[in-house]
């Protein structure tokens, strides 16, 4: 078991444990079963996400919260099943950048989930760590520049086209005129340790995933994506920092409900998810994620989303980024 599992493992337990009183002073939710659609499998970050939320989203809203995990297509098959359900405010989706946002620019899909979908509220925000094989001759992000132009044809690895990662990637090779071939994986696990092996030179990975194998002497981590210093990774500046105003980027999850949901339920879910991820285990939790959550109300959370739309779209169109 990874240490993410484990900390959010015991992370449950303790929300759990501390639910009955909610139960007694929340009013029904309107609906007696919630399906809460991760459009993922098992396991992953968006599964973790989602059942973190669940016990104490539970007691708040006095109902049954079942996840279901409706994986395939890179999320867009559990997107479009919740695109497209009724908006009673029953169905929810644990959404996140690459499937509520990329995704629209990348496939041909039966609904735009940024016109299907109704942004509830953020759920996490990592920031992405530019990551290298610990063999190769540099140290900062200018030296590792240097060396991709005087070595061209590297190769970068993703989780899979058309994520965050992915785009990154492509950024950086469009804004320094590199010449880098993109290497997809099935996850992040596979990506990662083919950097550590020194098979691919270099990824952007979330910093949760990351930070764990940074221990050792395989990868260094050159720079992060956030507005501001990741927690986990205080003494490695950001791009921001460094000069790159466009790599302000984070790889963010969070709860959208159809299109029609009645918006006092919006408002409503929005309170309870806020108040759910303030408690004590669920914050803790989220910290050693290296979530820099804002703690938007949902009208925030709405006009959040709908920037970050122009967003990615400018940056698959640029950068010609396509689905390997």
């Amino acid at each position: 078991m990874s240490l993410k599992q484990r900390l959010l493992g015991c992370a449950f337990l303790a929300i759990a444990a501390n639910g009955a009183a909610l139960a007694q002073a929340s009013p029904a939710f309107p609906c007696k079963v919630v399906k809460f659609v991760v459009p993922y499998p098992p396991g992953g970050s968006s599964d973790m996400l989602a059942r973190l939320m669940v016990p104490g989203l539970t007691q708040r809203l006095a109902t049954t919260i079942v996840v279901e995990n409706k994986s395939g297509a890179a999320g867009n098959i559990g997107t479009a099943a919740v695109a497209t359900s009724n908006g009673d405010g029953c169905t929810w989706l644990l959404g996140n950048s690459t499937n509520v946002v990329i995704s629209r620019n990348l496939y041909k899909l039966q609904r735009d989930p940024m016109e299907a979908l109704v942004p509830v509220a953020e759920a996490a925000t990592v920031p992405m760590v530019l990551y290298v094989n610990a063999q190769l001759p540099a140290k900062d992000v200018k030296q590792f520049i240097d060396y991709l132009r005087a070595s061209p044809g590297k190769s970068f690895a993703s989780p899979g086209s058309g994520t965050p990662h992915h785009l990154l990637g492509e950024q950086l090779k469009l804004d320094s005129k590199l010449e880098l071939t993109h290497i997809p994986y099935r996850g992040s696990g596979p990506a990662i340790q083919d950097v550590l092996a020194g098979h691919v030179a270099f990824a952007f990975e979330s910093t949760s995933s990351i930070v764990p194998h940074l221990a050792g002497d395989k990868v260094r981590a050159l720079t992060t994506t956030g507005d501001k210093r990741s927690n986990a990774l205080p003494g490695v500046p950001t791009m921001k920092e460094l000069g790159y105003s466009n790599f302000v980027v984070t790889n963010w999850y969070g709860v959208f409900v159809p299109k029609g949901t009645p918006a006092d339920l919006v408002n409503r879910l929005n309170v309870s998810i806020r108040e759910t991820l303030k408690t004590p285990d669920v914050a803790e939790a989220l910290a050693k994620l290296d979530s820099q959550n804002v703690g938007y109300d949902a009208p925030q959370y709405q006009r959040f989303v709908k920037k970050e739309g122009p967003l990615w779209e400018s940056l698959v169109k640029e950068t010609g980024a396509k689905v390997d």
